[in-house]
């Protein structure tokens, strides 16, 4: 028999996952990517202790420009032919103060794992939408060096300043959509 056992998903029209990088130092370039999925499970009714991953597709890499966007999905920058996926799995998800939250994992990308620390701002829970849906809102925020990751292309300019940054700002507004599932009973598989 099955058991009735509930998940969090990704609520794609709601849900943006961005960065944000210094050019020339002195503006920011802004980007996002268009193809992700994750899921939430366990933990508490504000979701701390939470098992969490997020799948991410770079060769969805959105700038706004084309040719930057092809370069960003290149050897230089995410080599997407070699690293199809950048994947997120959680190791600690706790609670700091109030709606504020500490969201540590792994962080695998360019062919590289390593651990990362974000920030999460805990929007709360709408227990039921218009449609009857159940759903919980977050922001997700923090700072990576992509040469962390090994992605140390740049141009120096002329006057001694990067082309890139190496700092990349993170940005994800997330709105999850809880999801039943059917589980089955292991007691009973096993009779």
């Amino acid at each position: 028999m099955a058991k009735q056992e509930y998940s969090w998903v990704f609520e794609h029209g709601h849900c943006k996952i961005g960065f944000s990088v210094s050019h020339f130092g002195i503006s920011e370039t802004e980007g996002q990517f268009r193809k992700f999925e994750g899921k939430i499970s366990g933990g508490d009714d504000d979701f701390a202790g939470s098992a969490i991953e997020i799948v991410i597709d770079p060769k969805s890499v959105d700038t706004d420009v084309e040719q930057r966007d092809e370069h960003l999905k290149s050897a230089d920058f995410f080599d997407v032919d070699v690293y199809p996926h950048i994947i997120f799995r959680s190791t600690s998800y706790r609670r700091v103060q109030g709606r504020t939250f500490a969201l540590e994992g792994e962080l695998t990308m360019h062919g590289v794992t390593k651990p990362v620390s974000l920030k999460v701002q805990y929007g709360g829970i709408v227990p039921k939408d218009p449609f009857g849906n159940t759903k919980a809102g977050f922001k997700v925020t923090g700072v990576l060096n992509r040469k962390d990751w090994n992605m140390t292309w740049n141009n120096v300019l002329d006057v001694g300043g990067l082309a890139v940054g190496n700092e990349v700002s993170i940005v994800g507004n997330i709105e999850l959509l809880k999801v039943q599932m059917e589980v089955q009973n292991p007691e009973l598989q096993a009779a």
